[in-house]
């Protein structure tokens, strides 16, 4: 899923949980703890504590799921979300001419000339 969002990521050592061994390891953004599930059943909010213990104080806890035949979600406390919409602070919505609403890359490049 990130290496498709064009991120350099790849599998963790899943045997022991805790911060040094996320299920996925993405360089590109060291901020956040991933837990990956794929399966067809389970229950959410098993995997954000799982997810929130294993961020440990300096990461931010983050559960992707995915089950057959459907796309992934990304699931994260509320707390997590509002900070980093916090973070952004960017609209990250754009209200378009025809009652539309698309969401607005943030271009990084042209913020910082």
């Amino acid at each position: 899923m990130l290496r498709a969002e064009g991120y350099e990521a790849r599998r963790g050592q899943q045997f022991s949980g805790g911060t040094d061994s996320p299920d996925v390891i993405c360089g590109d953004l060291p901020g956040l703890h991933f837990e990956v599930k794929r399966t067809e059943g389970g229950n959410p909010y098993n995997w954000i504590d799982q997810a929130t213990k294993d961020a440990g104080d300096n990461k931010l806890p983050i559960v992707a799921h995915k089950r057959n035949g459907k796309d992934w979600l990304v699931m994260m406390p509320a707390q997590v979300f509002f900070q980093l919409l916090r973070e952004t602070n960017q609209p990250l919505i754009h209200n378009n001419n025809d009652n539309t609403r698309t969401l607005q890359a943030q271009d990084t490049a042209s913020q910082e000339e």
